[in-house]
């Protein structure tokens, strides 16, 4: 999916680009509409916000893909050198050098794997778009340049707890922030509640299922509302309020992270304002499919 980045839409108009200080994630631009300078506005521009001092354009060379779900493909690229990425954070995929803005062929993808492996991961939900017809044209050994790595909203090794409210392809940065801290056996309490159509459509669960195997302190709750799951550890319905609560006691205490389409995302956020999370901790982003 395709991660938006420096825009937010009010009804069905875009709303102009509001600057955020990096430092401080408050918002710069004087005389803006008070009403989009909420602290949910300002985290969710701070959090699309670009990192410039290490982006970068590299090339990458297609070593394989893993089928995740009947229409999720992870993709797996052997680079030159090491990328210095934080969890959380995505990449641009250039298939038009010519045409930088030619954005049918070049998008952002989140990076699917925790940094300093010996290859790079994204993952896409699989359409009849040009882009997915290229990525899945791929053949071993080609040659694909990227640019990044891009993004604020992602995972720092202070936070202590952290809550994931996901849906459908929203999953691809949150495994990024899971096996990162997995492989560093950080003490970071996770919560997890992820959601999807049905039980085909989950996307890495043996990877999650194995990461709270090995690390008792990752909690996964999973949701299904189009059809009764067989796998009697996952819940039917929606990720709605009751969920969230009887999931998620502590939520005062913990750094929320809300990845996925924009209705879900939408409906993820009403939940935490109803409920009064810490504003100071809301992190959002989101995903458009293409």
């Amino acid at each position: 999916m395709t991660r938006r980045r420096g825009t937010l839409k009010a009804g069905s108009n875009r709303v102009p680009h509001l600057k955020i200080s990096l430092k401080t994630g408050v918002a710069l631009n004087a005389g803006f509409p008070k009403a989009l300078l909420s602290p949910w506005t300002n985290n969710f521009f701070f959090c699309g916000s670009s990192r410039k001092d290490n982006v970068k354009e590299f090339s990458g060379k297609f070593i394989g893909q893993v089928k995740r779900t009947e229409h999720v493909i992870s993709f797996r690229f052997s680079v030159r050198d090491p990328i210095d990425f934080i969890p959380g954070q995505f990449l641009q995929v250039i298939f038009d050098q010519t045409n930088p803005r030619n954005f049918s062929l070049n998008k952002n993808l989140s990076f699917s794997c925790a940094p300093k492996k010996e290859y790079i991961e994204v993952t896409k939900k699989i359409s009849q778009s040009k882009f997915s017809k290229q990525l899945t044209g791929l053949k071993t050994g080609d040659s694909v340049l990227f640019k990044g790595p891009m993004g604020n909203c992602v995972f720092l090794d202070s936070f202590k707890k952290i809550a994931f409210l996901i849906g459908g392809i929203g999953i691809t940065p949150v495994i990024s922030i899971v096996e990162h801290i997995v492989q560093n056996n950080l003490p970071t309490d996770v919560v997890l509640l992820y959601s999807n159509r049905t039980e085909k459509d989950i996307a890495f669960k043996p990877q999650l299922d194995h990461f709270s195997n090995l690390n008792k302190r990752i909690k996964v709750m999973y949701t299904v509302d189009h059809e009764q799951p067989g796998d009697q550890s996952i819940s039917f319905g929606s990720i709605d309020q009751e969920f969230v609560l009887g999931n998620i006691s502590d939520y005062q205490q913990r750094v929320f992270f809300l990845f996925g389409p924009p209705g879900m995302v939408e409906a993820m956020k009403n939940i935490c304002v109803r409920i009064k999370c810490r504003e100071e901790n809301f992190k959002t982003e989101i995903f458009e499919g293409y």
